[in-house]
């Protein structure tokens, strides 16, 4: 995250920062993790608040470390900040995103289960589920595509184009742990592979 920004904010966009995470909360099925590409196109493409290797880095290292999988949330709207103006900006960001990310997908998981389990032998539920689960395939394979093409053309980087599909692979016909193959991908990193 070497490369700064330097942002001036004022309260309507943190307020539309707000509310886009809102409107993100509703759309994350599988999680806020697949509703990266619209996070990138927004933060980065769009109000140009974060760089790609910002951005990339908030997904990544929050992604490593133990915790709940939704704490790059947080890492962007701290990123978000520092580029405004420093830690109380940063603060800012955090409560911003995840305020915004947390409340709607809190509230309505909470509703949609408690309803979910009294009529969990009903034909619309159990189709609803069957039915969801491609949906959320799909949006992980769109964040896997954003944050591998953010790193060039991938004719250039085929070898992490190659690691991609072997990890895809080993994780879709093997149980493997995931750690191990976080502690490969780390490895391959460290000696220059990828």
């Amino acid at each position: 995250m070497n490369e700064t920004l330097h942002l001036s904010l004022g309260w309507s966009d943190w307020l539309h920062l707000f509310l886009h995470y809102l409107s993100l909360s509703l759309l994350a099925v599988g999680g806020a993790i697949t509703t990266v590409p619209e996070m990138h196109r927004y933060l980065v493409s769009e109000q140009r608040w974060l760089t790609d290797a910002q951005f990339n880095a908030s997904v990544a290292i929050a992604q490593a470390a133990p915790g709940p999988n939704v704490l790059f949330v947080a890492l962007m709207g701290w990123n978000v900040g520092m580029n405004a103006g420093g830690i109380w900006y940063g603060l800012l960001g955090v409560c911003a995103t995840m305020a915004g990310i947390l409340i709607p997908s809190t509230t309505l998981t909470y509703l949609a289960a408690r309803w979910g389990q009294r009529n969990r032998d009903l034909r619309a539920v159990r189709a609803f589920k069957q039915g969801m689960a491609p949906i959320v395939v799909a949006l992980l394979i769109a964040t896997g595509w954003i944050l591998a093409s953010a790193n060039g053309n991938p004719l250039e980087n085929w070898r992490q184009w190659l690691l991609t599909i072997a990890v895809t692979l080993l994780i879709w016909r093997t149980r493997l742990h995931l750690l191990w193959m976080l502690g490969a991908g780390a490895l391959l990193g460290a000696f220059g592979f990828v």
